[in-house]
């Protein structure tokens, strides 16, 4: 029987098909929170990886930035873990579903850098590397772009109609911008468009990204409503964005955010990675929580042992 991801246990998310997770997602009725982490940097806590800082904080979905395919790294996993293995003990440590971001790079606005966020081949928009995260162990694939890669709409529709093409039937794929990603002309209220939307769905997007109201200069909740509605009128589920570090502001921001995501009809809510580097400010994880869904649901997620 299917059943809403806010009532599943560890063992019965370990296996889960996409379908399933899919339904589950959709029952939760805009109750679930997808935490980004970086495994590349120094954990906060040492010895504790960032993910399994956000799953104690009530995140149900552990999203990695910044994680290597073809050199499979997260700091803070036991030590003597093989590097293919490091997916599936990251969801053994935290029962949680695990996604991973790809990024898909326009080469018309692709740039050399060494800032922090510079481009790698694991990290790549590729069918190879989709198609490796799942024999890993990832069930979502987040099609997006981290700051000055020159990561456009349509090279992610591109990007993502190949995946779909080879393991759409496996992972759930989720496709779009938390902000410009190094192209000027798609920031702003001209992030993301209907156009966009239409395009990436009919690619295979089972879930459309788009910014959080009030992270993105123009991206009003009456806004971003209006492209949910336009989503969901197009069959796919949306998930509103924290990535433009305020995931590091203080709690009622997060709580407005929240609420204003919730209201706007987000189906999934992320928060991002860099409130300290690496992951939200854990508190605004818990904040963001009981926001959209109370105590009791945050502390069941919490407090529900990774083996049953």
């Amino acid at each position: 029987m299917m059943k809403r991801y806010l009532d599943l246990s560890a063992s019965e998310l370990a296996n889960i098909e996409k379908a399933e997770l899919l339904y589950a997602i959709r029952a939760s009725e805009g109750r679930i929170l997808v935490s980004e982490c970086i495994g590349a940097t120094q954990p906060l806590l040492n010895t504790i990886t960032n993910a399994e800082l956000a799953a104690s904080q009530g995140a149900d979905i552990l999203l990695l930035n910044l994680f290597d395919v073809q050199a499979p790294h997260i700091a803070g996993l036991p030590e003597g873990i093989a590097p293919q293995e490091t997916l599936r003990e990251l969801k053994r440590l935290t029962g949680r579903v695990i996604g991973v971001n790809l990024e898909a790079v326009d080469p018309a606005y692709a740039t050399e850098h060494n800032d922090f966020w510079q481009m790698t081949a694991g990290r790549a928009a590729t069918v190879e590397n989709a198609q490796k995260l799942y024999e890993m162990g990832a069930r979502i694939v987040v099609l997006t772009g981290n700051p000055n890669n020159g990561v456009s709409n349509q090279a992610i529709a591109d990007a993502l109609k190949a995946i779909r093409d080879a393991v759409g039937d496996k992972l759930v794929l989720i496709t779009g911008k938390m902000h410009g990603a190094g192209i000027v002309r798609e920031s702003g209220s001209a992030l993301i468009s209907e156009r966009d939307i239409a395009l990436f769905v009919e690619n295979g997007a089972d879930v459309v990204l788009l910014p959080a109201p009030g992270t993105i200069p123009g991206m009003s909740q009456e806004k971003v409503a209006k492209l949910i509605d336009f989503t969901h009128q197009q069959g796919a589920l949306a998930m509103t964005a924290i990535g433009t570090s305020q995931e590091g502001a203080e709690r009622e921001t997060i709580r407005q955010m929240a609420l204003m995501s919730k209201m706007a009809g987000a189906d999934l809510h992320h928060i991002g990675d860099t409130g300290w580097l690496g992951l939200a400010l854990p508190e605004n994880i818990f904040t963001y929580s009981v926001a959209i869904r109370g105590v009791r649901h945050t502390y069941s997620r919490i407090a529900r042992s990774v083996l049953r």
